[in-house]
């Protein structure tokens, strides 16, 4: 099987439980994800089978769609329902308060990294450190919230809903906690939902529960094609011959391309056949007489 298959990752699940489950579904070894759910995260996770796991490590950055829930008054040492209680207190805040909040935390900010995280420093994920009860500087890092909508709140509680949309690497449990810092009464995550990731969306996406009710050649029809991954790189359509001597690794002439833009060095671009079938990405080598380069292939090995 070759190809992406859209998951809605159930709650209490990794994402490496997700793949645990499917290559067992699928019969099939080789499986990798474009970026991991937390345990008590549900929604789209896309999966990567067969050449498609070649995608891996050159996924474009693209926004993020979540909805969440909060509860304000409450701290917790990984910002969400799932850890440690460090504080409570009452917290009634009128709607008003909690919109102005928001504003803050909206447009091109700067955020830490919670302790409770993948984020690698030297060489060493934060997860382990906290797990060790260790906590260490983190540098903050520059993320995009391009929205942040209060979609229920009540002030009588203090729990709440949120919709946002975000850049990687934006982590919704600590614009929760920040929340509560701006607010000055804490606040943690206690529901987290992806509905949009690498441009999927949750109406693209199988419940673990329907896969079990299909046999392997129905969840085959339901892949996608890889090149949706890269569909913000423009497509050539290149001859059998172009075709290929770019499957074997070969460059092709710029100037003999159907492309109308001039070679721009380091522009990538989707390699199609004659029959619109994907070869590969390539990109642009402007340096001499500028050609497109391979730089993935991605035809099944069989062909």
């Amino acid at each position: 099987m070759n190809g992406v298959l859209v998951l809605d990752k159930p709650q209490g699940f990794t994402s490496f439980d997700v793949i645990a489950v499917v290559r067992k579904l699928c019969g099939q070894r080789k499986i990798g994800h474009t970026g991991t759910l937390d345990p008590m995260a549900t929604g789209v996770l896309p999966l990567l089978l067969g050449c498609a796991t070649r995608a891996q490590d050159l996924l474009p950055d693209t926004d993020k769609e979540y909805q969440a829930s909060f509860q304000l008054g409450v701290r917790t040492d990984t910002q969400d329902s799932s850890g440690k209680v460090l504080q409570q207190m009452p917290a009634h805040v009128p709607p008003e308060k909690v919109e102005q909040a928001l504003a803050g935390l909206r447009g091109d900010i700067l955020q830490v990294p919670p302790m409770y995280s993948a984020v690698q420093q030297n060489g060493v994920r934060l997860y382990e450190l906290a797990r060790r009860g260790i906590e260490v500087e983190r540098q903050a890092r520059p993320v995009t919230v391009y929205e942040l909508q209060l979609t229920q709140y009540d002030p009588s509680s203090g729990a709440g809903g949120l919709r946002v949309r975000c850049s990687k690497g934006t982590y919704v449990r600590t614009l929760c906690a920040d929340l509560g810092e701006i607010l000055g009464c804490g606040c943690m995550m206690t529901a987290l939902r992806r509905t949009v990731a690498c441009g999927f969306s949750l109406e693209q996406s199988l419940t673990i529960e329907q896969l079990k009710q299909m046999p392997p050649q129905q969840i085959e029809g339901r892949l996608l094609d890889v090149q949706l991954l890269f569909s913000r790189y423009p497509a050539v359509c290149v001859s059998a011959a172009q075709a290929k001597r770019f499957a074997n690794g070969g460059a092709l002439a710029y100037g003999r391309l159907k492309l109308a833009a001039g070679p721009q060095d380091g522009a990538r671009y989707r390699v199609l056949d004659e029959n619109r079938r994907f070869v590969g990405l390539g990109q642009v080598a402007s340096a001499g007489e500028p050609e497109l380069r391979v730089l993935r292939l991605f035809l099944p090995a069989a062909q």
